[in-house]
């Protein structure tokens, strides 16, 4: 088979986890297909060594005309049986060959990301259901969002294949030493017992409630004089686009106790995720949630969500609430820090669940899907599968 694989999002948050990872993992599994990574050749030494069946192949970047239209024009010149695109997209493409598509969430379609005028998000909702329509397969990350895809879009169960996601290998390489400690003191000043969220900042993600949760904690904490230098740290980008949250801290007395770190690289959030004492992720809606396995990866306990998709990935590995409550946080929260067998407990489910995701699996999922896919289109006369549109 010759499989093309766009690779143009590769720098995003979700979306270039997902599509490192899966290349790596089809790298470590295949070595007879060809494959075609489409997009900045610069990016792939991110992924990491790849073997000779894999070649980087230079596109202009995607949901623009020309881009599209080269897209069309690479896969065609390299007679590719099957190309896959790892995230929704809605402008038609008119590929040579059959496509496949991964689904990470809904989000831009659900009303609260919904914004712009009502026609331009009908044209993107019709749009993206015609893309989904003719994929001759649809990857979703979870049952939670196979459910979406057919309830929204109206597409047949049939032809959507749940295909979990995993966590990166950087976060299975053990817990943090005293070098890494030293580390975390000297260089962010870190030396106190924390609470930690890590993930994008963006409004579903809840960080207010949580900020206002741990402004609520503080103050019980204080009176039972348990922990009274702890702190909630938050990493994630874009903080500046979201002023709201200083706001939150001001008005929550948390002005010392709350800190914003941005961005930090995975060899160092590794070492964040070890050293917290909770880790706080009450999202009100995730296609998936990678960041709760990458701390249970580090038998931090987690206290999360019971909306979405959430459950389905942390199973009973998790302190679950309803994540519209700050209270419900703030009790979730005190108890998970105070409770020491509750701790031992959450520590060893968390190792457990962890096990159960994996990239190799999912690429010999998405392998098998290729291969039947292709298959299925050799025995259609061409004049009879020149166009998906």
């Amino acid at each position: 088979m010759r499989i093309a694989i766009d690779i143009r999002r590769i720098n995003e948050f979700g979306v270039g986890t997902y599509t490192r990872n899966i290349v790596r993992a089809l790298a470590q599994l295949d070595q007879q297909n060809e494959y075609f990574l489409l997009g900045p050749p610069d990016k792939v030494n991110e992924i990491g060594k790849l073997p000779g069946n894999f070649k980087a192949v230079s596109v202009f970047p995607g949901e623009t005309l020309r881009g599209e239209l080269q897209c069309r024009a690479v896969v065609k010149r390299f007679k590719c049986d099957i190309t896959h695109i790892p995230h929704l997209f809605w402008l038609p493409n008119r590929l040579p060959c059959p496509y496949v598509v991964t689904a990470h969430d809904l989000l831009e379609h659900m009303y609260r990301a919904r914004s712009g005028s009502g026609f331009k998000r009908f044209i993107h909702f019709n749009m993206t259901r015609r893309v989904l329509k003719h994929a001759a397969r649809i990857f979703a990350v979870s049952k939670f969002t196979k459910s979406e895809i057919e309830k929204l879009f109206g597409i047949n169960s049939g032809k959507i294949e749940v295909i979990y996601n995993a966590i990166d290998q950087r976060f299975l390489t053990g817990h943090s030493t005293d070098a890494d400690r030293q580390f975390l003191a000297e260089r962010y000043q870190v030396t106190y017992p924390f609470i930690l969220y890590a993930g994008r900042i963006s409004p579903h993600k809840n960080l207010v409630r949580i900020i206002e949760a741990f402004s609520a904690l503080k103050a019980d904490l204080v009176k039972q004089e348990f922990y009274p230098d702890l702190k909630l740290i938050i990493i994630g980008d874009e903080l500046s686009k979201h002023p709201d949250l200083r706001r939150t801290v001001v008005r929550g007395g948390v002005q010392n106790d709350v800190r914003f770190m941005g961005f930090v690289p995975i060899e160092v959030l590794r070492i964040f995720y070890d050293l917290a004492k909770v880790f706080v992720f009450p999202s009100l809606y995730e296609g998936f949630g990678l960041p709760p396995l990458e701390a249970m990866a580090h038998g931090t306990p987690v206290l999360t969500s019971n909306t979405s998709s959430i459950p389905e990935v942390v199973g009973n590995a998790a302190v679950i609430v309803n994540p519209e409550n700050i209270f419900e946080i703030k009790r979730a929260l005190e108890r998970v820090l105070l409770d020491h067998s509750l701790r031992e407990k959450m520590r060893q489910r968390g190792y457990e669940q962890v096990k159960k995701f994996s990239w190799q699996a999912s690429a010999g999922a998405l392998l098998s899907a290729y291969e039947q896919i292709a298959g299925v289109a050799r025995t259609v006369a061409p004049a009879q599968k020149i166009t998906n549109f």
